[in-house]
């Protein structure tokens, strides 16, 4: 029974091990790959496929040598491969970096490949155990059903809690690679306990590896990074170039996300078509506005500068990137208020009469499907005011128009008028309203203006368009905007 007891302990240990490290290394690729339902899936399936490895090979292990001793050193041996799966990470996603950089295909999907493989051996590992737990757990075979229900209600509720604990606990209070060390120091100290005191130094080791300071996800090419932080969300970096301007960079580090020039409120990058392009159906300045992913709050900033009788609703998922935007970015209006909620939950909550609503949401390089539907412009046209406009910025590889296409036919389907704006090569404006617009309505706009804005409205009212056709409509049933966008990044990366 003392036996029995020790391998329902160690099942349920192997088991919180198990789901947790699927859990963070999801959240360890995060930074570098995305947190799609592609790169999901490739998790999901490289830890099943290890399970089933580590099943099939934990029975004819067990039948080899049953004893717990050996069972006690494959578990320790698993939690050891455990604790270095963020050490020998960090080579792979500096090529991981270095691929996104030049966007090369290849190296992009080795590297994903290469951090998948580094999970799946301990994974493996630990899924040798189950079965070998049952081997020695089992008296006769009288008795082998109930044992084998019970190992295995152990084993599923140590999933539960690991899955649980991971991203709940652990990740948001002590950190990713944090998390993979104590699941490591968790399993190592329960197979040290099966296996005596000659095996302390290595629960001891594991341990002190949880005092190894945390290195930073990539320094920025850019200038000096004078804050970073690994939020509940994401990892995050704020950049300081010589001449003062800060940028925040989210994850992988190849947009940016806010952006803040000393002594101006102007940014000279997309941000100021977001303020300037609604003019062209506009009449007169606007008294509401909503902005879904308000990040550190450029565009926010700039409306309550140049329309300071405006309320400006600045929506943004991850808390913590307004605090940065009050620390580093300036982030004040007469009239701002800041709200930490998934946009498109809290535009169906609102109140809305909004002259402009912009969307800004990314989780780089996706914008989440449920903010590129027809039900959410439908959400969208009925939180408009009378005569109001939506401004989505749609970002894609240079060149590549597929998803700017789907996006300006699904706005299309709930807005008579859509209008184009490519601001910048791989940026792209589309703006839909009820209301007459027109590149000429916005030319004649500029008396009304600031001056700031007047040279912005004239150089933006030449490259307005009409928008492109030949998209797909999206809806909340079929929204593939991972594919597509995944699709170019691999068309763009085979004509380089």
């Amino acid at each position: 029974m003392s036996r029995n007891r020790f391998l329902y302990v160690l099942v349920f240990v192997v088991g919180t091990g198990s789901l947790g490290a699927e859990i963070a290394v999801a959240r360890l690729m995060a930074p570098f790959f995305g947190a799609s339902t592609i790169v999901w899936a490739n998790t999901i399936g490289v830890v099943l496929v290890a399970l089933s490895i580590g099943y099939w090979w934990g029975g004819r292990l067990a039948d080899k040598d049953p004893s717990i001793r050996a069972l006690c050193k494959l578990v320790l041996a698993a939690s050891v491969l455990l604790a270095i799966v963020p050490f020998l990470a960090r080579p792979f996603f500096d090529v991981s970096v270095d691929a996104l950089d030049s966007i090369s295909a290849g190296a992009f999907a080795g590297s994903l490949l290469a951090v998948l493989v580094l999970i799946a051996v301990p994974v493996m590992l630990l899924g040798a155990a189950s079965p070998y737990a049952l081997r020695l757990a089992v008296p006769d075979v009288e008795h082998a059903g109930r044992v084998a229900g019970r190992l295995y209600a152990i084993s599923t509720a140590g999933s539960l809690t690991g899955t649980m604990v991971s991203s709940l606990v652990l990740i948001p209070f002590v950190g990713t690679q944090r998390t993979f060390l104590v699941f490591a120091f968790v399993i190592g100290a329960t197979a040290v306990a099966g296996l005596g005191l000659r095996f302390a130094p290595v629960a001891a080791l594991l341990a002190a590896a949880i005092a190894i300071p945390v290195g930073t996800v990539k320094s920025s090419d850019s200038g000096e990074v004078i804050y970073e932080t690994e939020t509940e969300m994401q990892y995050a970096q704020v950049v300081e170039a010589d001449d003062g301007v800060r940028t925040l960079e989210l994850n992988e580090g190849q947009a940016v996300h806010s952006l803040y020039r000393p002594g101006s409120y102007l940014t000279g990058r997309y941000w100021d078509g977001l303020i300037v392009l609604p003019f062209a159906a506009l009449d007169d300045a606007p008294k509401r506005v909503a902005i879904l992913g308000n990040a550190a709050g450029t565009a926010a900033r700039m409306y309550g500068h140049y329309f300071p009788g405006a309320r400006v609703d600045g929506v943004e998922i991850d808390g913590e990137l307004t605090d940065i935007g009050r620390k580093y970015f300036d982030m004040s209006g007469p009239d701002l208020h800041t709200y930490t909620a998934d946009a498109r939950p809290w535009l169906r909550q609102s109140e809305g009469d909004y002259d402009v609503i912009v969307v800004d949401a990314y989780r780089q390089p996706y914008i989440p499907f449920y903010l590129a539907t027809k039900e959410f412009f439908q959400l969208v046209e009925d939180r408009l005011a009378p005569g109001g406009v939506v401004v989505v910025n749609v970002g894609h590889p240079d060149g590549n128009d597929g998803l700017e296409k789907a996006l300006s036919a699904t706005m299309a389907s709930v807005f008579p008028t859509v209008l184009r704006d490519p601001v910048e090569t791989e940026n792209t404006l589309l703006m839909g309203t009820n209301a007459p617009a027109a590149s000429d309505k916005l030319l004649g706009s500029i008396g009304i203006l600031p001056d700031d804005l007047k040279n912005l409205a004239a150089i933006e009212g030449a490259r307005v368009a009409p928008m492109l056709t030949g998209g797909p409509v999206y809806t909340d049933d079929k929204a593939p905007v991972e594919w597509l966008i995944d699709k170019s990044i691999l068309d763009y990366a085979g004509t380089q």
